[in-house]
C-alpha cells in the first residue's frame, strides 16, 4: 500500500506550477507539506498536493487573503 513519492519537478508538474514556486514555498511559507529524506532529497506525497489544491479553492478573488500577494 505504498504510494510513490514525487520529486519537486514531478510535484510542480502535478500542480501546474514551477519548481521555483515549490522551493520558495518550502523556505518561506511551508503551506505544502513535504518529506525530507536525508540531507537533500525532498519529496511530496500526492495526497498532500491534492489537499493543498482543495484548500486553495476560492469562489471569488475577494476571498484571497490580503497580504499574501505583493503589491504591484
Amino acid at each position: 500500500m505504498t504510494r510513490q513519492l514525487l520529486t519537486t519537478k514531478q510535484a510542480a508538474e502535478f500542480l501546474g506550477v514551477s519548481s521555483a514556486f515549490l522551493n520558495r514555498d518550502r523556505c518561506e511559507a511551508a503551506r505544502i507539506p513535504f518529506v525530507q529524506l536525508g540531507a537533500r532529497a525532498i519529496r511530496y506525497r500526492p495526497e498532500d498536493l491534492e489537499a493543498f489544491v482543495a484548500s486553495s479553492a476560492r469562489r471569488s478573488t475577494s476571498e484571497y487573503q490580503q497580504g499574501t500577494a505583493s503589491a504591484a
